[in-house]
């Protein structure tokens, strides 16, 4: 019965400094996701430029048809 209650207090402690440790960090997770969206958005628009340039250029090409 020792090993089980030595157990249970090692794991209830584990358990409080991983909620420690998230409350600590809610700011950075918030600050990385919106970093990475606007990254994402901003990659998403420069394909779109690129592709609309490329087909535009395309379709420009004379094939003599």
């Amino acid at each position: 019965m020792f090993q089980l209650d030595t157990l249970v207090r090692l794991v209830r402690a584990h358990l409080a400094e991983i909620r420690r440790q998230a409350r600590s960090d809610a700011g950075y997770t918030t600050e990385t996701i919106i970093v990475t969206a606007l990254l994402a958005i901003l990659g998403l628009t420069v394909v779109g430029i690129i592709v609309a340039k490329v087909t535009a250029k395309a379709n420009s090409i004379d094939l003599g048809g």
